[in-house]
């Protein structure tokens, strides 16, 4: 049986660069179907590079920007639903390591935090999360040739 949907929220929290939010959405609910998540919710916050920084600092005491950061959560919520977790992203960091286009970028990106949230590790897992994410990204978000 095919576990329900999960309602992905992506909330844009930058400006310098137009997103496709639903977009990302779709693919993220997608990605969390064939992985067989069993959440009812996760969320997508796309920041600036100011604003990761900030939280890269807060949370893994790294006074720089990064890519992406995930926060799994895996609690049941009071209306008994249950939260994944939270991915942030930014946005201008995304656009400086691009190689097949912002948007693309911004789907690799999500996989990646999503195995995050479901538990993978790729300092830990002997290389098992980067070839599952490349399968996913093969399935869900192939670059344009």
């Amino acid at each position: 049986m095919t576990p329900p949907r999960v309602q992905v929220t992506v909330l844009n929290r930058q400006r310098r660069h137009p997103v496709d939010r639903a977009g990302l959405g779709e693919l993220a609910a997608e990605v969390l179907g064939a992985l067989e998540c069993d959440a009812d919710e996760a969320a997508i916050c796309l920041v600036s590079d100011r604003r990761m920084r900030q939280m890269n600092r807060d949370f893994r005491a790294k006074d720089r920007t990064t890519d992406v950061l995930s926060f799994p959560c895996d609690e049941t919520l009071p209306e008994g639903e249950r939260h994944l977790g939270d991915i942030v992203i930014s946005v201008e960091q995304a656009a400086r390591q691009a190689r097949a286009g912002l948007e693309h970028e911004l789907k690799v990106l999500t996989i990646h935090g999503l195995l995050h949230l479901m538990g993978h590790d790729h300092e830990t897992d002997d290389g098992a999360m980067m070839r599952l994410q490349k399968r996913l990204v093969r399935r869900f978000a192939p670059a344009a040739s």
